[in-house]
């Protein structure tokens, strides 16, 4: 179990993480997401104990480790560049650590046997590197790591140097990998399908600070904040900006200028009128007859993916993603007319805070 509490970090003057509170809990996998810059790598390092931590603590199991060496600490990491020897076999690779230690031969040997056949690389064990896919040069590194038997196991942006396929079997592989070993597993990524298909748990970051954390459901449907919500989910929740009117007690009307018109619940009368942000995702969209919907729009992109489409309608200015059955009759320059569903609508404040959650249909 990993506890950060009030953690901070400085380069001179530089603040890059400002007091962050997380917490992961004993065989979980926790995926610290985020765009670049906002601090989840150097948050994963001081975990590891390769960054120092300048203020707060770090707690492991119940013990400070703040000050204790990165060998000392019983945690393995896996990068993002492979860092193979490339004059040595996978056996060799995944066994080094081991023989550093001076483990008998025979010893290491079945350890790596036991883990190869983990990782499906028992055919590969006699092959140097360079033999190798993208795969099973990543799962060679992962090897390395956890034959070290470690309770902790930090990935930072291992998947990111495969191309598209190899990423959705090794997303595949990883959850299978946690589920045999019980091990904690804190993976960083800038990805946040990544995130949202491998976690347990997901800490979304932004500018040294926690935007939200939770399960991946909670934070799809109920984002604490703007943020969250646009960086969570793909494609991103569309934003439009309304103005919102007080018809009568208990009621909202949420009217934007391209528009769209929404009259909402909002039972604890909390929500000030005036201007806001709706939020709103794509599936909560749905093609009306003509003249029947929400509102109307001119049908700018067709993305046609199988079993779904996406249509980007409206104007450059306030484009809106729309999710609708793969085989949709709708082409570039088409008119549509669109319900949005009330129920599922998000406003958020100028700062970007939520001041209404989505409600239960």
């Amino acid at each position: 179990m990993i506890n950060l509490k009030n953690v901070r970090k400085f380069y001179g003057a530089l603040e890059v993480i400002k007091g962050v509170d997380i917490t992961v809990e004993d065989g979980e996998f926790a995926v610290f997401v985020g765009p670049s810059g906002c601090g989840k790598s150097t948050l994963l390092r001081m975990i590891a104990g390769l960054e120092g931590i300048d203020g707060g603590d770090l707690i492991l199991d119940g013990r400070r480790i703040n000050d204790v060496p990165p060998d000392k600490r019983g945690i393995a990491m896996v990068f993002q560049s492979y860092a193979l020897y490339p004059h040595m076999t996978v056996a060799q690779n995944i066994g080094f650590s081991l023989s550093l230690k001076k483990v008998p031969e025979a010893d290491i040997r079945k350890q790596v046997e036991g883990v190869a056949e983990i990782l499906q690389l028992t055919d590969y064990l006699d092959r140097r590197p360079a033999a190798l896919s993208g795969g099973q040069r990543q799962r060679v590194a992962i090897g390395r790591a956890i034959i070290k038997k470690p309770s902790l196991i930090l990935f930072d942006e291992p998947l990111s140097n495969l191309d598209s396929a190899l990423r959705v079997q090794m997303r595949a592989e990883l959850q299978r990998l946690h589920r045999e070993l019980k091990a904690t597993v804190v993976y960083v990524t800038h990805d946040q399908v990544e995130a949202m298909t491998m976690a347990d748990r997901i800490v979304v970051l932004n500018k040294g600070l926690v935007a939200q954390q939770g399960a991946p459901m909670n934070l799809y449907h109920q984002p604490d904040n703007e943020f969250v919500a646009t960086f969570i989910g793909s494609p991103r929740m569309n934003t439009i900006p309304v103005a919102i009117t007080r018809p009568k007690a208990g009621e909202l009307r949420a009217q934007s200028p391209i528009g769209l018109a929404l009259d909402l619940a909002d039972a604890n009368g909390t929500v000030p009128q005036g201007a806001a942000t709706l939020g709103i995702r794509p599936e909560h969209f749905k093609i009306a007859s003509e003249g029947q919907g929400n509102f109307s729009a001119d049908v700018v992109i067709v993305e046609r993916l199988g079993v779904e489409t996406y249509m980007t309608v409206g104007s450059p200015e306030q484009p809106i993603v729309v999710r609708a059955e793969g085989d949709v009759a709708v082409r570039p320059g088409d008119r549509v007319s669109l319900n949005a569903d009330a129920a599922a609508c998000h406003l958020f404040d100028s700062a970007g805070r939520v001041i209404r959650q989505a409600q239960a249909s």
